[in-house]
């Protein structure tokens, strides 16, 4: 069976006034209908490989691959009109915090008809009728009122919630999820996790979930990449990550937290140069 989605030898670079940043550098992995988790460290990569997917990075960065490939359509050549009839549609992204990701002028139900009937020909009045329906479906309890409500107007949950319910709402097959349960308490973690894990098993979505949470990406995701400085350091089972073996990997893990355990001095990441080549 093909693979949904192909990305080999991925490079972002961003000119600056004082030379190229790379932001990713050769970037390669598969994703199937299947739960892929990217680790690392702030700055490492993660979010401007979901972004080079999606055809939200920046207009003046630099972007060239031997491969990006979705379900046979080259996303490097597509045109524009392509790519964006692509976005919201059979790919989405779930951003990081919804506060800078929904439109505060406009209500959430306005919000997320908006997006069903950018891609599909549909009435108002249906529009809405699907627009409720994913609500309930992301355990919003009485959709109808906040569907007339304003981003300011919810919690940091329900904004993400109303945020997964806009992504979701066209039957992407492909869902980038960008530390999609940073900003939420961690029953709330749960409930979203749990209504990804969901989707994912009940339309048979790939997803891209990308963390700093190990703990998390073990417990929820198939296959794990470990990203340093724009690189793939290691990739391997979830099931897997505690037996890690690049020295990357076991620095992360060995600064998490235990409880119970007495450890003085606490444990520091080491970076070594030669993890960066």
């Amino acid at each position: 069976m093909n693979p949904l989605l192909t990305v080999e030898d991925l490079h972002v670079r961003f000119p600056t006034r004082t030379g190229v940043v790379e932001a990713v550098r050769g970037v390669s992995f598969t994703l199937g209908r299947e739960r892929l988790g990217i680790v690392g460290e702030s700055g490492s990569g993660k979010s401007q490989t979901g972004r080079a997917i999606m055809g939200l990075t920046p207009t003046h960065a630099e972007i060239s691959a031997k491969r990006m490939e979705f379900d046979g359509i080259d996303l490097l050549r597509a045109p524009p009109a392509q790519r964006r009839a692509l976005r919201g549609n059979r790919i989405a992204m779930i951003l990081q915090d919804p506060k800078y990701s929904l439109n505060p002028v406009m209500t959430i139900g306005r919000q997320i008809v908006e997006t069903l009937r950018t891609h599909e020909k549909v009435s108002q009045a249906e529009a809405r009728k699907r627009a409720l329906a994913m609500l309930e479906a992301v355990q919003i309890r009485d959709a109808a009122r906040v569907y007339d409500l304003y981003p300011h107007e919810v919690s940091g949950g329900m904004g993400q919630r109303a945020m997964i319910a806009m992504m979701l709402v066209a039957g992407p097959e492909l869902l980038i999820a960008d530390e999609p349960t940073s900003a939420l308490d961690v029953t709330v973690q749960l409930e979203v996790l749990g209504i990804l894990d969901r989707l994912v098993r009940e339309r048979g979505m790939g997803l891209i979930f990308i963390s700093h949470d190990l703990r998390l990406v073990s417990s929820f995701c198939d296959r794990v990449i470990v990203m340093y400085a724009g690189k793939i350091v290691e990739e391997l089972a979830a099931s897997e990550l505690s037996r890690a073996e690049h020295p990357y990997t076991q620095g992360l893990l060995d600064c998490m937290p235990r409880i119970g355990a007495d450890r003085h001095p606490l444990p520091v990441l080491e970076r070594k140069p030669e993890w960066a080549l």
